[in-house]
């Protein structure tokens, strides 16, 4: 299913001349809006890894990435909450979600990264941030990354989410909630998760406070599965082989565009490195910015 959601995505991020990018995320919500509870559970085992098909720092890459709000928003109704994506618009949360039992709130951020990807940092994200954005009215922060791109072992981001009690949970964690039917109710709520790093922070030691505390993320998480910590372990590593199939599928793609990119002549070569580097833009762009100068000094005369 993931397959197809991307064909989605990019099929609709190509259609950029015509529509602007808000018409393209709506285009996304209706089409997530129709698609199946178990599609959209096949579809989170996956969401946390960007594609090699779609070019970095792309209308499609910018798409994919509000894409992934979207199912994160549909995750978290099928969790039991009421929830909504925010459409674009500058220093704010990405998703909005809301207790119907309990009368909490929270601002969460979707985040996914690139297996090729290599260095990755506290700005990447945005812990910080994501606390700022909770503002007065929303008790919890909510920040969803992929397990296994968390760095492993020390990092300042775990300092900051302890600092600013802003839970670092992952596609991994939303996944296994979803495959067991965890939901909210009257006599069961999810607000131990969202509280994790308050709960995790009483019990750290200042000198600790920038260590991986995932493994105790993962209890309060088996907790609300009902599942012991082998249990949970097994789960995880089943959701580990799903991310190294994927690999496999990256890996396969870049592969197949090294050969493409062998069969080339020299000149189709150069048409392809200055299509890619748009060069060709970057002097179309200039034109017009100088014509709009000239134009303005036309005026005052």
């Amino acid at each position: 299913m993931f397959d197809v959601f991307l064909d989605k995505i990019l099929e609709i991020s190509n259609d950029e001349k015509s529509k602007t990018f808000k018409e393209q995320t709506k285009s996304v919500s209706e089409f997530v809006k129709i698609l199946t509870d178990e599609q959209i559970k096949s579809i989170v085992k996956e969401i946390g890894t960007i594609p090699e098909c779609i070019k970095a720092s792309s209308s499609a890459e910018k798409l994919f990435s509000k894409s992934s709000d979207i199912i994160l928003s549909r995750a978290f109704k099928m969790l039991g909450l009421k929830s909504k994506a925010i459409d674009e618009r500058g220093d704010s949360a990405d998703v909005l979600a809301e207790s119907v039992y309990h009368k909490y709130s929270l601002v969460a951020d979707a985040k996914c990264f690139r297996m090729s990807r290599t260095a990755k940092n506290q700005k990447d994200f945005k812990v910080a941030a994501l606390s700022n954005w909770r503002g007065g009215e929303n008790e919890y922060a909510v920040l969803v990354s992929p397990y296994f791109q968390y760095p492993k072992e020390e990092s300042q981001i775990y300092k900051t989410a302890l600092d600013e009690n802003v839970c670092l949970l992952a596609w991994e964690h939303i996944s296994l909630l979803l495959e067991n039917n965890i939901k909210e109710s009257e006599n069961f709520s999810l607000e131990s998760i969202w509280e994790s790093s308050k709960m995790i922070a009483r019990e750290s030691k200042v000198s600790s406070s920038k260590m991986c505390f995932l493994p105790k993320l993962n209890k309060i998480v088996s907790k609300k599965l009902g599942a012991s910590e082998n249990d949970f372990a097994e789960k995880l590593n089943q959701c580990k082989l799903t991310i190294v199939a994927r690999g496999s599928t990256e890996i396969a793609y870049c592969e197949n565009k090294i050969e493409d990119i062998k069969k080339l002549t020299k000149e189709q070569a150069i048409g392809e490195l200055i299509k890619e580097t748009k060069l060709e833009e970057k002097i179309n762009v200039i034109n017009s910015f100088i014509s709009s100068l000239e134009t303005d000094e036309e005026a005052e005369e």
